[in-house]
């Protein structure tokens, strides 16, 4: 009896499971199905053909919308994004790591933008700017959108990194002389690199994909999200369906290439050791 409650209890989990990765993955797979429709091809099923011209449409002038100018600012935004907030997020974990007068409150500002609704920070942004006198621009006002919501994400993770992070390689770098920044170069770096390159990609995709806190700060320029909004309600090709594709992929590819460098710092950061131990 025991055993069929056991059996009935794991394909129920089964079956919930399967259906969890169909409602999530569902969507994605019927885009990049229909994204390969033929030239006369629709938005919905039946398709009519099965060709790549959608892909060859993708980067022409539309009559609508700016495709390669949104993927392009959405990218540059994106790394911008991912810059700072490493090197502010790995900044921020270093100067906390030590208790100075106005470090609690400090914290809370800094995370403070988390339970803020996203719409009202770029509302806020924006007529900010609009009240200094400066023009929205998608590398200005909602760089600094998006920082808002991606530091203190970065913040959080450096603080748990830090909680364990080990402070007698540092008192050994110091005791064989090293200046705090030869330590910090040399020692505290590399042994956070696969932590910050997680806060990098963290940062990334965070602002490729934020919608709400571009909304009012992008200014006359689109970055990918809105344009991909604003062409739901103009575009009735499979063009559309086909920049899906290339966004997925590309994240994919991103994924990918983080993964593959975690992979080699560790494998190098172990043949580092295994080396020490020889020599030792």
């Amino acid at each position: 009896m025991g055993s069929e409650r056991k059996g009935l209890g794991y394909w129920l989990l089964a079956g919930f499971f399967c259906l969890f990765v169909l409602f999530l993955y569902g969507p994605t797979i019927t885009i990049m199905i229909l994204s390969f429709q033929g030239e006369n091809g629709g938005l919905t099923f039946p398709m009519n053909g099965f060709s790549l011209h959608w892909f060859g449409r993708l980067f022409e002038q539309q009559a609508v919308g700016d495709f390669g100018g949104s993927i392009s600012r959405s990218l540059i935004l994106g790394l911008v994004v991912t810059v700072v907030t490493v090197t502010v997020s790995l900044a921020a974990g270093l100067a906390f790591r030590r208790r100075f007068f106005g470090a609690t409150p400090l914290f809370y500002m800094a995370i403070a933008s988390l339970i803020v609704p996203s719409i009202l920070v770029s509302l806020g942004i924006g007529l900010m700017f609009n009240v200094l006198g400066i023009e929205p621009t998608w590398i200005t006002s909602a760089l600094g959108a998006h920082l808002t919501w991606t530091l203190p994400f970065g913040l959080l993770i450096m603080f748990a990194v830090f909680n364990r992070f080990n402070r007698a390689y540092e008192e050994a770098a110091r005791d064989q002389g090293a200046s705090p920044w030869q330590t910090l170069r040399h020692v505290v770096v590399p042994i956070l690199l696969p932590s910050l390159i997680g806060v990098g990609l963290f940062g990334f995709t965070l602002s490729y994909d934020e919608f709400a806190r571009s909304l009012m700060t992008t200014g006359s320029y689109n970055t990918l999200p809105l344009e991909i909004y604003g062409m739901t309600t103009s575009v009735t090709t499979p063009v559309l369906y086909a920049l899906g594709t290339v966004t997925t992929l590309l994240s994919i590819v991103v994924i990918t290439a983080t993964l593959l460098t975690l992979t080699w710092v560790q494998r190098r950061r172990a043949g580092k050791g295994s080396d020490a131990g020889k020599a030792a």
